[in-house]
């Protein structure tokens, strides 16, 4: 019996240090949450919705991407036929077939919305990186949805990115970012963003509407739609070079 207590205790410790040997940080969380939203490649159509006091627009696509650094939009409807915006490597590339040209963004265009949208071409820079470029806080745990969700608070550590901070609502489970807010290093608050819709593609959770709201604009809005979309097929090598955007 004297040596019954001693055991109990080393069983009991056995028992519960799994579950703080294995607690995510806050730098776990983003990581996975990176990790699940980054293909090897993948190809999509839908439609940009934007809503302003002027009224609605709706803009189709199709896009590609492979990894994290490498994507291509092209509109195909009526009024944007053609245009197509490439990002490869922190560059963006605009390329408009009526006048035939290629433009680079850089400085204060890239804080421009793309046809007019809440999501601006800056929003399309940097890949998902933001472990090497954000301080990552875990603030607690909340419900969004219906889905429980971590809470994590970044603040970048360089003035290489669009919002120096930014708060996220990740799925415990699947990793999707429910909820986002994005603010200035003084506090303010910058930009919305919330998944409405979740679809699985080959067993693959993936965010398929989604709202962006630029609090700088009045009454503004925009729906980011997927309507299709196949992941790890092959594209063709050279899609993503800027020889190839003018075709």
């Amino acid at each position: 019996m004297r040596h019954l207590k001693p055991a109990m205790c080393v069983l009991i410790i056995l028992l519960v240090l799994p579950a703080f040997g294995f607690a995510l940080t806050g730098e776990d969380i983003v990581r996975r949450a990176d990790e699940a939203q980054t293909f090897d490649t993948a190809v999509s159509s839908g439609e940009l919705r934007i809503k302003d006091r002027f009224g609605l627009k709706v803009s189709t696509f199709n896009a590609w991407s492979r990894g994290e650094d490498e994507s291509l939009i092209e509109f195909t409807s009526t009024a944007e036929r053609g245009q197509k915006v490439l990002r490869t490597e922190d560059e963006i590339y605009l390329f408009y077939p009526d006048a035939d040209e290629l433009i680079r963004m850089q400085g204060s265009a890239l804080r421009q919305g793309m046809l007019g949208s809440d999501i601006s071409y800056e929003d399309m820079t940097g890949g998902r990186d933001r472990l090497s470029k954000y301080s990552i806080e875990l603030e607690g745990e909340e419900t969004v949805n219906g889905a429980p969700c971590y809470v994590v608070f970044m603040t970048a550590n360089t003035r290489t990115v669009p919002y120096p901070q930014q708060k996220l609502w990740i799925d415990k489970e699947s990793y999707i970012v429910w909820k986002g807010e994005y603010y200035t290093r003084s506090g303010r608050l910058l930009k919305e963003m919330e998944t409405l819709e979740v679809k699985e593609f080959d067993g693959r959770p993936v965010a398929v509407e989604t709202r962006i709201s630029d609090k700088m604009k009045k009454d503004s809005e925009t729906l980011m739609i997927i309507d299709e979309l196949e992941i790890d097929v092959p594209i063709e090598a050279d899609k993503f070079s800027i020889r190839e955007l003018s075709w």
